[in-house]
């Protein structure tokens, strides 16, 4: 396992904090990868989705990655 006295990574426990804020790109996201798994085609896929969130994620977690390499 992990040593205690290692550091956090800090964006690793921002995005945690962050992913809340993001519910409903994520489920947006969830959805699309739901009705993409009933597609034969292989034609969808939920790229745009994924995206969203984590674009949602960044800027949440940017400005505060910002705050603690101050």
């Amino acid at each position: 396992g992990r040593a205690d006295n290692e550091p956090v990574d800090p964006k690793n426990y921002l995005e945690e904090r962050c992913k809340p804020q993001c519910v409903k790109s994520l489920y947006d996201y969830e959805r699309c990868v739901k009705r993409v798994e009933n597609d034969e085609t292989g034609q969808k896929h939920c790229t745009g989705q994924f995206f969203d969130y984590w674009s949602c994620v960044d800027k949440c977690v940017a400005p505060k990655l910002f705050e603690k390499l101050k």
